[in-house]
């Protein structure tokens, strides 16, 4: 029986129940939402960031309304939100506990990292409490924060010691989707691991150990990118316990069969994103206030397009 304490575990029970190994990233840029959306937002509040903030929000908890049946979690890419100020911040919170509401899982797409009280601090944000005039409080509250891990274990440690205490999840930067990651993570080490990535995929397994779930996978996952099948096949062998959290997919250039190394032969083990690809869908329609219809259409073209591509590799779990 999966245990639901442990946030692999979690994810595991929300992939299979909507038969689904996909998140869907808000990277929810101010200057792509719909227009009619801006317009009624616009003036107000007094402060147009906190305008430009709210209306943010808004289009979030409509994209949530539209797929949070079919999708297990989403994924927010703080930038967008930072860029907004404090109030941008506050759109983030809101969305990220509205998500929860509709019963999906939150990935902070954040890439914390430090040593010492200031990477405690980071995790204390995200992923446990602060204390303050006697008392602790949960902040952004999300089940999971992506970590760059390029510091080494003191940089990860106070992370992983919250994800034990309040069943959170965190996944590693290993090997990026983008082109340049190749400049520094396929360089080669002097360790029995070749490159700099298998290294990191390395140690993220061995970090993970301790948080492994009834379900056989960790809470300590690592990011690993469809644009690098091959590197994503060597890290798979590696990394058998580990989720994979798998960028790229859909505007980057990957595709489905390109997430097939990142699975396990189970069907599991890794959880695919796409982000433009789903929440702007309804681009180029000229049919802006019905966005929500593209957004679920688009959700549910990716759900079909990873589930064709698992059962042609005979690793789909569901019928």
């Amino acid at each position: 029986m999966v245990l639901k304490s442990n946030f692999a575990d979690r994810l595991i029970c929300e992939i299979d129940k909507k038969q689904n190994p996909s998140v869907v990233g808000l990277d929810s840029n101010f200057a792509k939402i719909p227009q009619f959306i801006k317009d009624d937002f616009e003036g107000s509040y007094e402060d147009k960031l906190k305008s430009a903030s709210m209306a943010v929000y808004e289009f979030n908890k409509k994209i949530i309304d539209s797929i949070y049946d079919i999708v297990p979690c989403v994924k927010l890419q703080i930038a967008y939100y930072e860029e907004l100020g404090g109030y941008g911040l506050e759109a983030y919170k809101k969305t990220s506990d509205y998500a929860k509401s509709r019963g999906m899982l939150v990935i902070a797409d954040a890439k914390r990292n430090d040593i010492g009280t200031t990477c405690k601090a980071y995790s204390n944000a995200f992923l446990g409490e602060t204390e303050i005039f006697g008392m602790k409080k949960k902040i952004f509250d999300v089940d999971c924060l992506t970590v760059n891990g390029y510091l080494g274990f003191e940089g990860v440690e106070p992370f992983i010691n919250d994800c034990q205490t309040f069943s959170k999840g965190i996944f590693i930067l290993v090997k990026t989707s983008n082109k340049g990651s190749e400049e520094f993570q396929c360089v080669d080490t002097v360790t029995p691991y070749g490159k700099n990535y298998m290294l990191m995929g390395n140690l993220v397994k061995k970090w993970g150990e301790p948080l492994t779930g009834s379900s056989g996978y960790s809470s300590v996952g690592a990011v690993v990118g469809a644009t690098f099948p091959e590197e994503a096949h060597n890290l798979r062998a590696a990394m058998p316990t580990s989720i994979f959290l798998v960028p790229g997919y859909g505007a980057q250039g990957g595709t489905a069969d390109d997430t097939l190394p990142c699975f396990n032969k189970d069907g599991l083990g890794a959880i695919v994103n796409s982000s433009r690809k789903i929440i702007f869908a309804f681009q180029g329609k000229n049919d802006d206030r019905n966005f929500q219809t593209y957004v679920r259409q688009a959700a549910l073209d990716m759900k079909n397009d990873l589930i064709s591509a698992l059962k042609k590799g005979k690793i789909c779990r569901w019928k």
